[in-house]
């Protein structure tokens, strides 16, 4: 993924790090967020971001802004609510940083639709070693999310340094595929499992979040409010499930 690491030398030291940047989001020639990112997939990105949060329902024009700005996308209008007063800002290892109060981020998901993905233990706890790392493996500082399907086929993988950008990123590229809600698909992040993440995949309706590492309090009760199957410790062939065990077999 061209620029997502760089070179850096020093004496004693050459080494690949992770590429680290603000991108700022725009409406309609309006400064909306700024979020901390690895370059690349980043109409994606706007557009996951921007679903996540329940400002757009489906896929907009998203790309460069009329003054060619660098790091910056511009996604056409109109929003389907006003954001907040706060401006938006993200840092790249939390998505909710800097939001004052659970109810303002408890973005109003409707619950996932009960039965529709059926999934192997043994498949879920294998899915982390499908997904696609390069990224990681040259720098070890990239997050991933993976779209597999129940079968565990790999559609779409995306890496950066945030955990949450890489979801947007995938969410984005299901919304410009006309693949929302992803009723039938499992999602696969290569970290812990945060609330953000759990509310990401319930408002994009993925009945299935699997991760390598723990959830969190929070994490589990969204999931279990949400009729979502969460499921952690996913390594060695082995997996923990908290909630929504019926998808699992």
């Amino acid at each position: 993924m061209r620029g997502a690491w760089a070179r850096v030398r020093a004496p004693g030291l050459e080494d690949d790090i992770a590429v680290e940047e603000p991108l700022e989001i725009r409406v309609d020639g309006r400064p909306l967020a700024v979020t901390m990112r690895t370059p690349g997939h980043d109409e994606e990105l706007a557009l996951g971001f921007l679903f996540g949060e329940g400002l757009i329902e489906e896929a907009r024009a998203a790309g460069p802004p009329a003054d060619l700005a660098a790091n910056t996308v511009e996604v056409a209008g109109p929003l389907l609510r006003e954001p907040d007063a706060r401006s938006f800002f993200t840092s790249s290892s939390c998505g909710v940083c800097g939001k004052g109060a659970l109810e303002q981020v408890a973005v109003h998901a409707p619950a996932v639709v009960p039965g529709g993905v059926r999934i192997a233990r043994a498949l879920l706890a294998a899915l982390p070693d499908r997904l696609r790392q390069p990224g990681f493996a040259r720098t070890g500082g990239l997050h991933a999310t993976g779209l597999f399907t129940e079968a565990g086929e790999l559609l779409v993988a995306r890496e950066d340094v945030g955990r949450h950008n890489a979801m947007d990123k995938v969410v984005g590229h299901a919304l410009r595929a006309q693949a929302v809600p992803l009723s039938h698909n499992v999602l696969c992040v290569s970290g812990r499992l945060s609330f953000e993440l759990v509310q990401k995949a319930a408002v994009a309706g993925a009945p299935v979040l699997v991760g390598v590492g723990a959830p969190t309090s929070l994490a589990v009760r969204l999931a279990a409010d949400r009729g979502l199957t969460l499921a952690g410790f996913a390594r060695n062939g082995r997996v923990n499930v908290y909630s929504g065990t019926e998808r699992v077999v």
